[in-house]
């Protein structure tokens, strides 16, 4: 049993840090702040962790930092992937970024470890890259993503440039759990470190190198060297790590016309004009919205904080400006991306697309059409990764585009995690191959409708902090195992998928067939007419996750059918919302 009074104290005590020193005097006697920041440690998951900035073990601070760069390091020596181990790191524009990561760096030179550590605030895409450039065992970006101001975060990569997954992050945890006290972690002198040829920082080349793999992406080159400065776009880094390189890329692509939302351009820790630095957020387009109002413009792109997700805003044939889904966006890509190398004799027999299980299987019945297949992965960019991989060595297939519904794409694998910047470009060029054929993106995606079918999803956030709400979680997914799902009976329940046990059971037939995927805490009612819904805790965050989907003729069918289910969903889960 934690004794967290105790934890309290002796942190109090040997916390050398001034701004942590005095969040710990200000909660002295304050049993719940105690309690929030010491009843446990900070949880490393797959892929890294996420938390609040702050003192204590269950927020994530230098001492935090150096544990699991320590567990990090242990792992990495014990099982010697590469004659020599080294990590590259890369850290975004938040509170304490940059200093987490040099933490990061000089505890693993004290293990004997090389770091390379970005110079500036980068994307995350491009630390991927740079691991795979410079042949290094590991990578570690410090970012939350887009989250909050007041959290940040540590994302671990493995040697092939993807998030490691639950083998990898099962062995890190082994190492951080032999760790009883952070404040008896060692880290290295900088200056030494540098003498000695064991910390470098990178500079703008591996930037440089990043964007001409990128700019290899145009499928049309002619029509951007034509056209690419008629395209109106405007472009908001919310505050993040996207402007650099994004601008580098448009303008050397011919797109001019490109205008920065100024109020957002400059990279700032405390996200002044948002309260999510997220391109999923509507609240985040209003700056955006303004100026492509005042300009006219065609498109709006956003990328969030660590330039890995991207959001965009297209006009509808009234002339008004409508923010497309992950889902829509990622339908709307496989359609060109497929055409374009059809046309151009450079789609492989063995093509295949990746998605995640969450996403819409609109995509899918595009790729189809093209006798592209789909595979199916849990939710997390990191699985995606897993399996371009995994094709390296195999050739079974060739990897053509990987997406997920929170606004992740990647089309070009010198990077292995969801990429903003590559995506930004190619959406471009959709956007004005679709003008330049009197179209719009607007109008395609109705066609792609009309095509394969109405979709529509929907992703409730369910916000259940603190230990009660974490024990809410668990409550409702038990519940759902032991058969409370009376509520989904209207929309015809064919099949429940349980991912915990790695199976599906047949609700016709009775029978019971193995999902061959990794075992993960997410269950999936495969619905009649196309519809699905899938719940799951959040891996990162104090929320449930409900997803929803649905499929219809026309759209007015579509809407309603998605509608009814969010009220059952509604109707299930508010019983557990009460206080």
């Amino acid at each position: 049993m934690k004794n967290i009074e105790k934890d309290y104290y002796y942190w109090k005590e040997m916390v050398s840090d001034t701004t942590l020193q005095k969040e710990l005097q200000s909660i002295e006697g304050n049993q719940n702040a105690i309690k929030e920041r010491f009843y446990k440690g900070l949880e490393f998951g797959t892929g890294g962790m996420r938390g609040l900035i702050g003192a204590g073990s269950n927020r994530i601070n230098i001492y935090t930092i150096r544990k699991v760069t320590q567990g990090l390091a242990m792992f990495l020596n014990s099982s010697l992937v590469t004659t020599k181990n080294s990590v590259a790191i890369a850290y975004d524009s938040r509170h304490m970024s940059k200093e987490f990561a040099l933490e990061a760096a000089l505890v693993l030179v004290q293990n004997g470890i090389k770091a390379y550590v970005f110079e500036n605030i980068t994307p995350t895409p491009l630390l991927s890259y740079a691991v795979r450039e410079l042949g290094c065992t590991a990578g570690i970006v410090i970012t939350a993503s887009h989250n909050p101001k007041e959290y940040n975060g540590y994302k671990v990569y493995n040697h092939h440039g993807g998030q490691i997954t639950e083998g990898l992050a099962t062995a890190v945890i082994t190492e951080i759990e032999k760790i009883n006290d952070p404040f008896e972690i060692k880290v290295a002198d900088q200056l030494e470190a540098e003498k000695a040829d064991m910390l470098f920082f990178l500079n703008d080349e591996f930037m440089d190198t990043f964007l001409d793999k990128t700019y290899e992406l145009i499928l049309n080159k002619d029509l951007l060297r034509q056209s690419a400065g008629e395209l109106k776009i405007i472009y908001s880094p919310l505050h993040g790590t996207g402007l650099v390189p994004l601008t580098k890329l448009f303008n050397r692509s011919g797109f001019s016309s490109l205008c920065i939302v100024e109020q957002q351009a400059i990279a700032d820790p405390t996200f002044p004009t948002v309260i999510y630095p997220n391109p999923e957020d509507q609240a985040a387009c209003v700056l955006a919205l303004q100026d492509a109002k005042k300009h006219d413009a065609d498109i709006i792109l956003l990328t969030d904080p660590d330039a890995d997700r991207l959001g965009i805003v297209v006009k509808d044939n009234c002339g008004e400006y409508i923010q497309l889904t992950g889902n829509q966006t990622g339908a709307l890509l496989i359609d060109y991306i497929l055409q374009m190398r059809q046309q151009n004799n450079t789609l492989p027999p063995n093509g295949v697309i990746i998605k995640t299980i969450v996403t819409s299987n609109m995509g899918v019945e595009i790729a189809s059409r093209y006798g592209v297949k789909y595979i199916d992965v849990l939710t997390g960019f990191k699985y995606i990764g897993e399996k371009i991989a995994e094709f390296e060595l195999s050739n079974e297939y060739s990897f053509l585009f990987g997406y997920e519904e929170s606004y992740g794409y990647l089309i070009g694998t010198y990077s292995r995690d969801k990429d903003a910047i590559q995506v930004a470009l190619v959406l471009a060029e959709i956007a004005l191959y679709h003008k330049k054929n009197e179209s719009s993106i607007y109008n395609r995606l109705l066609q792609l409708f009309d095509e394969v079918g109405y979709f529509s999803e929907k992703m409730i956030n369910i916000q259940l902090d603190g230990l009660e709400g974490q024990q809410k979680i668990i409550d409702i997914m038990n519940n759902l195992r032991g058969g409370s799902y009376e509520w989904l009976k209207p929309f015809g329940i064919l099949a429940m998928r349980d991912y915990l046990y790695s199976k599906e059971l047949d609700l016709c037939s009775g029978i019971e067939t193995r999902i061959d995927l990794p075992s993960s805490n997410v269950i999936y009612f495969v619905l009649e007419e196309g519809t699905w819904c899938c719940i799951r805790p959040s891996g990162t965050e104090p929320k449930l996750k409900i997803y929803l989907g649905v499929k219809a003729k026309t759209s007015e069918a579509s809407k309603e059918r998605l509608e009814k289910l969010h009220e059952a969903v509604f109707e299930f889960t508010k019983s557990y919302m009460v206080v």
